[in-house]
This record gives C-alpha cells, structure tokens and sequence, in this order.
C-alpha cells in the first residue's frame, strides 16, 4: 500500500471519528442567557378601580426574596396618568407566578400604554440590584402598548 493510500485511510478514520463528536458538540444549544421575563396579561375593571394581571418567569438563575418595579400607566392620548410600584414579592427560581393588582379609582378604559421605568428592588442571594431590570423582557398578551 502506498504512503498516499496510507494517509486517506488514517484521515478517513479520523474524520469518521471526529465528526459524530463534533456534530453532537454543534447540535447542544447554547446556554440561555438569564431573563425575568414580565408579561402583561390583561386588565379588568374591579371594585377598587382597575386589575393589572402580570405573568412572571424568573429565569435569572437565582430566587429573588422580593422584585418590585416602578410602573407608568400612560392615558389614551399618551400622558402620563400616574407612577405607581407593584410588588411581586418573592419569584423563586425557574417557576412562573401570576400577580394581580388593584389599582384604586384607575380607569381601565383610559389606559393606553404601560412602561415599567424601573426596578426599584432586586433582592436575591447572588443576585445583583439591577439584574432585574437589565434581564427584563417585556411582553404582552393584550392590545396596550407595554414595555421598558
């Protein structure tokens, strides 16, 4: 057999060896990154005035003892109607919770848009104060306008 013959069958061998360990080392996806992903669920009249339902996932990696965030309720014309804080207490870590809050003589008919401005707690052990609001990811399932 020739030295050529030689070398094909040895890269053969190689590359039969090497390629399944690599193609299973490609298909592994990558590590997802940490989020606290906040959903607005929806909003309802309620004997108080107005019920925000949130649903919140803590994918940070850590519980958090407490996440409370600064929230603007903008009016149909895009005011600012009030800033308030809505607790969500503890998340522990990887469950998803539901929240609900009244808000008192708030008109849900003359809410146009939601901003969460800020994180004005973000206690965990491991857990940086602004992991929540750097990791947050807005979303909606209604038709207001809602973000950060």
């Amino acid at each position: 057999m020739t030295t050529a013959a030689v070398s094909r069958r040895i890269l053969a061998a190689f590359l039969a060896v090497s390629l399944p360990a690599g193609g299973a080392a490609l298909a592994q996806e990558p590590a997802s990154a940490p989020s606290l992903r906040l959903e607005f669920n929806g909003l309802e009249p309620s004997t108080a005035g107005c019920r925000l339902t949130f649903v919140v996932e803590n994918g940070l990696g850590a519980a958090l003892d407490r996440a409370a965030f600064e929230i603007v309720l903008f009016n149909q014309a895009g005011l600012v109607d009030r800033l308030t804080v809505l607790d969500f207490k503890d998340l522990p870590s990887g469950k998803t919770k539901v929240r609900q809050f009244d808000l008192p003589n708030a008109d849900c008919a003359g809410i146009g848009r939601v901003l969460v401005n800020d994180a004005v707690a973000c206690e965990g052990e491991g857990v940086e104060p602004s992991d929540c609001i750097r990791n947050l990811k807005a979303e909606t399932k209604s038709d207001i306008s809602f973000g950060s």
